[in-house]
């Protein structure tokens, strides 16, 4: 089961993220789209995905990366998108002090001069503790764990938001606002 709850995980991940377009999905502006569209679009595309097995994967996903609303009638995944179909309206908020940035040391030259850049994703993503940016730094390679300065970044204008499975995000982090932990 362990290995069918990872692909269909990777599954929802690639088109409520990335390419909904890919089984004839579209969502809408805010990321949702209906439990039933995504359901039938999955089977029709040789997804063999129920109302349970969804249920499931959203219940036990270590991340939270997907949410339901209310009645569960909607999906989508919490933040992480690239596709241009959603532009999330999150609602800024004060975040603490300081957060934290897991990454590889071979990145480390590359964010120093550039700062951290949100790629083809919507935002940089942060975590507001040590042992979460360490597991995600360690996905890459050897993982080293960057503190960013988010105090000082909102005293000057910048805007950070919490997604559903509160991960901070924001648009750029600057370099000078990046220290090794």
């Amino acid at each position: 089961m362990q290995d069918k709850f990872i692909q269909f995980s990777q599954f929802l991940s690639y088109v409520l993220r990335h390419k909904p377009e890919s089984i004839s999905l579209t969502l809408n502006t805010e990321g949702w789209v209906s439990v039933d569209n995504l359901l039938l679009q999955a089977n029709r595309h040789g997804k063999k995905l129920t109302r349970e097995i969804l249920e499931y994967v959203v219940e036990n996903n270590n991340k939270k990366r997907f949410t339901f609303n209310d009645d569960h009638s909607q999906i989508r995944a919490a933040q992480g998108h690239s596709t241009q179909q959603v532009r999330l309206n999150h609602v800024s908020q004060t975040p603490p002090k300081f957060l934290y940035h897991g990454t590889a040391t071979r990145f480390v030259d590359s964010i120093r001069q550039q700062g951290l850049l949100a790629g083809n994703r919507h935002h940089v993503h942060l975590s507001d503790n040590i042992d979460t940016a360490t597991r995600v730094g360690a996905r890459h390679g050897n993982p080293i764990v960057l503190v960013i300065e988010a105090q000082k970044m909102v005293e000057l204008g910048y805007l950070f938001y919490l997604s559903d499975n509160h991960v901070w995000l924001t648009e750029h982090v600057p370099a000078q606002f990046i220290q090794q932990s």
